[in-house]
């Protein structure tokens, strides 16, 4: 089919508009093929009666009902037939003359050239009601899952001139002042200004358990405050909000089709076209080589071959059944940003993944502080002035350290000239001169001698230097994720045969976080490039399917690199969100395992729906061409197999896919 057409056999997957007569519209849509019904069953219970004594007592002539018979189906015909029309006239103005609505016209016109009467209408009849039953069922799915993901709330109530108004969420500004009551949602990202609040992140994070936050911690956008009125200050615009951001991915998702979408689109384009040509075929060819040829038998074969062959089946399922997988996924807190990334989650076989926020918590405590030529809290200071500048873990530890400090002297120093240099650490000028905070490497590109011992420590160190010399050190204790060990080995129990694991960290720590989580190799003390290095030698090998799992900035090069690119993320960087293909909203490994889970589901159902369509025309396609089904059998097919694909289709949304020890409370 072109394009066109596509659009029109896409129709029943979109969201009708909404006009001020819908309803209406709707109505006469329900209505036409349920009168079409009953007609149908009136006019064969007429037909059976008129052949009986009763019937001819009734109608006198006995010739009176052969004459009105094609008149009263015609009438009941065109009742059914006319909103088909419509659509195929509309069709053929844009150029577009093979499409299901043109297919059903011509078979059933056909059936009435050779006086099948009672058959015409009824193929029209139930395509209608087939077509409403698929509507149905599309428009349920797409609602669920525009349910799920809408949860923007209308209104925000913020602080101004000494009271709380509501306002539109997009006209709040950073910086002000929010009132959430009971039941009600965030409506931008925000600090909690209350001492304690509990909120129900589920629709967001796919977390059923209530989360427990005080004052100062970070609370999303879409949460649902449990049991209390609570106060928060917002942190972002309402358009750079965690829940617009999920929103625009959902969205943008539906624009990026599968290989298996588009190979049916193009399959469709020329289908059509040719089932036409064989329908031709079928009902002239014959005449060339049957001795016992009629042509009202032959055009009738033809016919069957016409209303089995409309394409509905495959052109609304399989597009419907990567959404209802996107959806699934969303229900868990993991966001596809197309169909396409769905048949690559599939294929994995190799999971790569950083460390800092990924295997590990990424919160981050200062532990210790080892200063050789100021006190504590300059060592302290001197690094917070640099690392502020910085979005990693790491440097937000320092300064919160700095701030907690009762001992702090006052403002950080005053710093210009900053840098942050990847995989290293930060670099600033203050007037004590220039100021190095990173690991070992950042103090060997300057030059910086420093104390060995840091080297071989098992936690994460941040050297310090001052003027170009080194100053001392900061230790920083890191947490491994609790779910980490349970779910590599849920990764390899659907068949990820190679988890492998890369840090810019030094090689001691990585090698510790790895064996205690049971990751299969782990290599440390890479910068970007490095880690990009590893990743190409893996996809030198064709049988490799590699997803890469990270959070930082850092992680961008490889994300992108990968066959498919997963970001944590409720701590990732905006860098790592913007250029992966997946992300996980929880943060949590537990995740990924669902991920490949929903991913081949999908792509299961998928297959499904194409083998039964293709399998189930084509036998009957067949039977119809050898005379040996009608019409009645096909329509009833045709419909069938495409409300059978639908139903298939939007079932993924009722499946479990989470870990098993998770349940809802």
């Amino acid at each position: 089919m072109s394009e066109n057409s596509q659009s029109h056999a896409h129709c029943c997957c979109r969201e009708p508009e909404q006009k001020p007569d819908s309803r209406i519209q709707k109505l006469r849509k329900i209505l036409s093929p349920l009168a079409g019904l009953i007609l149908l069953v009136s006019l064969l219970v007429v037909d059976h009666l008129a052949k009986g004594e009763i019937g001819q007592r009734l109608m006198g002539d006995p010739a009176t009902h052969p004459r009105i018979r094609p008149f009263l189906y015609l009438g009941a015909y065109l009742l059914v037939a006319l909103p088909v029309a419509r659509n195929a006239w509309e069709s053929l103005r844009r150029k577009d003359p093979f499409n299901e609505y043109s297919l059903m016209l011509m078979a059933t016109l056909g059936a009435f050239c050779i006086g099948e009467y009672p058959e015409a209408l009824a193929v029209m009849v139930f395509y209608s009601i087939g077509e409403l039953f698929q509507d149905a069922a599309v428009n349920k799915a797409r609602r669920s899952i525009k349910a799920l993901l809408d949860i923007r709330p209308a209104t925000a109530s913020v602080w101004r001139e000494e009271r709380f108004v509501e306002v539109s969420p997009q006209s709040v500004q950073p910086g002000e002042t929010l009132l959430v009551k009971v039941g009600g949602r965030v409506p931008l990202d925000g600090r909690l200004l209350s001492e304690i609040g509990r909120f129900n992140t589920a629709a967001l994070t796919g977390e059923s358990r209530p989360q427990t936050l005080y004052r100062g911690d970070s609370v999303p956008a879409g949460a649902v405050s449990i049991d209390k009125v609570v106060e928060i200050k917002a942190e972002k615009a309402y358009r750079d909000s965690s829940l617009a951001r999920i929103l625009d991915l959902v969205q943008e998702a539906a624009s990026r089709k599968a290989h298996t979408e588009l190979l049916i689109r193009r399959f469709a384009r020329a289908y059509t076209p040719a089932v036409f040509c064989l329908a031709l075929g079928i009902a002239f060819l014959p005449r060339f080589f049957m001795p016992d040829y009629v042509l009202t038998d032959w055009v009738y074969r033809a016919l069957v071959f016409l209303v089995i062959s409309c394409p509905c089946a495959l052109v609304i399922s399989v597009p419907l059944g990567y959404f209802g997988g996107i959806g699934a996924a969303s229900q868990q807190g993991i966001l596809f940003k197309g169909a396409n990334y769905l048949d690559r989650m599939a294929s994995i076989n190799t999971v790569v993944m950083d460390k800092t926020g990924t295997v590990t918590k990424g919160v981050f405590r200062v532990r210790e502080v080892s200063s050789l030529r100021f006190t504590r809290e300059e060592l302290l200071g001197m690094a917070a002035s640099v690392e502020k500048f910085s979005t990693h873990p790491v440097a937000g530890a320092i300064v919160s350290a700095w701030e907690e400090s009762p001992n702090h002297p006052g403002d950080l120093p005053l710093i210009t000239q900053v840098e942050e240099i990847p995989g290293m650490g930060m670099k600033g000028l203050s007037p004590r001169g220039e100021i190095l905070a990173g690991n070992r490497r950042l103090m060997h590109r300057y030059h910086i001698l420093y104390d060995e011992d840091p080297e071989n420590r098992t936690e994460t160190v941040v050297l310090v230097a001052v003027g170009g010399c080194y100053a001392g050190c900061i230790t920083i204790s890191d947490e491994v994720r609790e779910d980490a060990p349970e779910a590599l080995e849920a990764l390899r129990r659907e068949g990820v045969s190679r988890i492998w694991m890369l840090s810019g960290d030094t090689q001691s720590i990585v090698t510790r976080i790895a064996r205690a989580v049971g990751i299969d190799q782990a290599w440390g003390d890479l910068l970007p490039e490095g880690k990009v290095r590893h990743i190409e030698a893996l996809k030198a090998n064709p049988a490799n399917r590699v997803a890469f799992v990270g959070d930082g900035i850092n992680d961008a090069p490889v994300l992108a690199l990968s066959d498919v690119g997963i970001a944590m993320g409720g701590m990732g960087s905006d860098a790592a969100i913007e250029v992966a293909d997946v992300v996980i909203q929880t943060d949590r490994l537990s995740r990924l395992a669902p991920a490949i889970r929903i991913a081949r589901a999908t792509k299961r159902i998928v297959m499904q729906n194409i083998a039964l369509a293709l399998g189930t025309k084509s036998l009957v396609m067949l039977l119809g061409a050898c005379g040996l089904a009608s019409l009645w059998e096909a329509v009833f097919a045709d419909v069938g197999v495409a409300l059978v694909a639908v139903l298939n289709s939007v079932r993924i949304l009722r499946m479990k896919f989470g870990p098993p020890h998770e349940t809802t409370p």
